[in-house]
Order: structure tokens, then C-alpha cells, then sequence
């Protein structure tokens, strides 16, 4: 009901409950949460707030008035572009590193990223930005778009970037440790080194592994790093008759407290093995966010 009525979806506002203290509802005798209707505004506000470009996490603890100011900007004259991020901005960002890929000009691609990483923070430029950008270039090449070299300059640009995101938030020592690797057979990283930024960017220690790794090697590192999740990306290929017994290796390797969290556009093809080893399966980033909070929190993820 709540969910209906202020336009968004349960998952989405369970994320911004727990990741933002955006609101904090009542709960039932069973555990049912209870949305007042003061909260129920709130949560319309935010919708439209972030509708209009703003990030959740900019904008989460506003007070409701700060929030109806920040919509009322929108019909003013002159608008704060450094606040408001409409998505004919994200879309000129995004047309931007594609330009920049194919002109193999790294010095305009590091300024579209860094312009839009300073407007929509960490989190948005990955969800909004990279994450599309990756997937285009991908496309791109394999309908012959451009060269195998435009896919690699693109994707060294997008792994350097990533690892400057990653820096200011290395994670404290007492910070949980996320192990991120593609399983063997996986050669395509930046859906790993995306995760890793996310992470991070949420307070884990991450130990980013790369690429087409044997089960027993990650389970090694998870369990020298006492990790309290393993990550894996799966993107390519999806018919890998090998991968299920890796999937069940790792998972009878790993010590049985250490959850597994699998993504990336080919894992719902191997959907059944990742049910079967207990895998909690995310579609995009923002379910990876939602999944590592609830395993820090000590929630099934699932």
C-alpha cells in the first residue's frame, strides 16, 4: 500500500531505509513494517526529488520543507546544476565518453566522467553512467560498431577510473571484506570492477581478484581474508557447461558462513546452479547494494 501510493517500489524503499535512514517505520507484531502517512508524503517527496536528478543519498536526511524547496527549483529561472542532474544530462555525459571511445580520446572521456561523477556522486555516476557505458561498448563491438582496440581503450579508461573511485574508501580494518572475482571461463572484468567500487563506495574492504578465476582460488583468498562474501560476475559466455561445477565447487570450498552473491548479464542463465549452491542473485548494481547491506546486517540476502 505504501509502496503504491508513493510511486515506488518495495525494494527500493527498504534500500533507503536501511542504506539512508530515510524513513523509519513502525513495525507490527509480526515484523511488518507500518508507513504513517507522514512518512508516505515523505517518501512521494523523495520520489520526486530524485526524479528530478537529485541523489538519494544527497538528499535522504532533508527535512520535508528543504525537499519541497528543492522541487520548487525546478520551475525557477536559473536551477543549482551542481544539485539537479535531469537526465538530459546524464544522457549528454554518457554520449560523451561514447564520442570520446571511438575518437580513442582519453583526456575527454576523463572529463565527462569526473563532470558527471562531481554532479551525481559515486554511486549514480556507476549506476547511471559506467554501467551503460560499459554495456553499449560491449554491444558496439560485437555488431562491428568499432574495433576490438576502441573495446579495450574504452574499458582501460573505465578500469583506471574505477580504481580512483575505489581509493577514498579502502575501508576500515574492522570493515567486512568482499571477495570480487569472475569464476574460470569469465574473461570479462568490468562487471567485477564495478561491484568493487560499489562496494567500497558502502564501507567494505574489497579484495578485487579479476578475471576467470578457478574455484579453489577464490575460495583460498575468501577464506585468508576471512571474507564474509564472495561477488562474482558473470557476463559472458552463458552456455559454459563447465561453469555449474565451478558454481558448486566454490560454494563446497568456501566455509559455509561466507554467502555468494552472483550478477551480470549472463548469470540468469546459470540461475538454477546459483539456487542450488544458495547464491543470491542481484540484476544490477543497485540490487548488489541492497544484497551487501543485508549481509552485513546479518539478514538472509535472498
Amino acid at each position: 500500500m505504501a509502496a503504491r501510493r508513493a510511486g515506488l517500489s518495495p525494494v527500493l524503499i527498504r534500500a533507503w531505509e536501511q542504506r539512508y535512514s530515510a524513513v523509519s517505520p513502525n513495525r507490527s507484531a509480526t515484523k511488518r513494517r507500518l508507513y504513517s502517512e507522514a512518512e508516505i508524503t515523505r517518501l512521494s517527496l523523495l520520489k520526486q526529488v530524485t526524479d528530478a536528478g537529485h541523489s538519494i543519498g544527497q538528499v535522504a536526511r532533508l527535512p520535508d520543507e528543504q525537499l519541497r524547496e528543492l522541487l520548487a527549483q525546478r520551475t525557477a529561472p536559473e536551477q543549482n546544476t551542481k544539485l539537479l542532474a535531469p537526465r538530459e544530462s546524464t544522457e549528454a555525459w554518457l554520449n560523451e565518453s561514447l564520442v570520446a571511445v571511438r575518437e580513442l580520446d582519453a583526456f575527454r572521456f576523463d572529463q565527462a566522467l569526473k563532470s558527471a561523477s562531481s554532479v551525481l556522486g559515486i554511486q549514480g555516476v556507476l549506476v547511471r553512467i559506467i554501467a551503460p557505458l560499459a554495456e553499449t561498448i560491449g554491444e558496439w563491438w560485437r555488431d562491428g560498431k568499432i574495433t576490438a582496440a576502441h573495446e579495450h581503450f574504452g574499458t582501460a579508461l573505465m578500469r583506471d577510473f574505477l580504481g580512483d573511485l575505489r581509493k577514498p574508501f579502502a575501508g576500515a580494518e574492522r570493515s567486512p571484506t568482499l571477495i570480487v572475482a569472475t569464476p574460470a571461463g569469465q574473461l570479462h572484468e568490468m562487471g567485477a570492477l564495478m561491484a568493487g567500487a560499489l562496494a567500497a563506495n558502502l564501507g567494505w574492504r574489497v579484495t578485487q581478484l579479476g578475471a576467470s578465476l578457478p574455484a579453489a582460488e577464490i575460495a583460498s583468498a575468501a577464506r585468508q581474508q576471512n571474507a564474509r562474501a564472495v561477488a562474482l560476475s558473470i557476463v559472458y559466455p552463458e552456455d559454459d557447461p563447465s561453469l555449474p561445477a565451478e558454481l558448486h565447487s566454490l560454494r563446497d570450498l568456501l566455509p559455509s558462513e561466507t554467502k555468494i552473491i552472483a550478477g551480470g548479464r549472463a548469470a540468469k542463465a546459470y540461475r538454477e546452479t546459483l539456487n542450488q549452491i544458495s547464491a543470491t542473485s542481484v540484476e544490477d548494481l543497485a540490487q548488489l547494494g541492497i544484497a551487501l547491506d543485508q549481509v552485513r546486517a546479518g539478514d538472509p540476502a535472498r
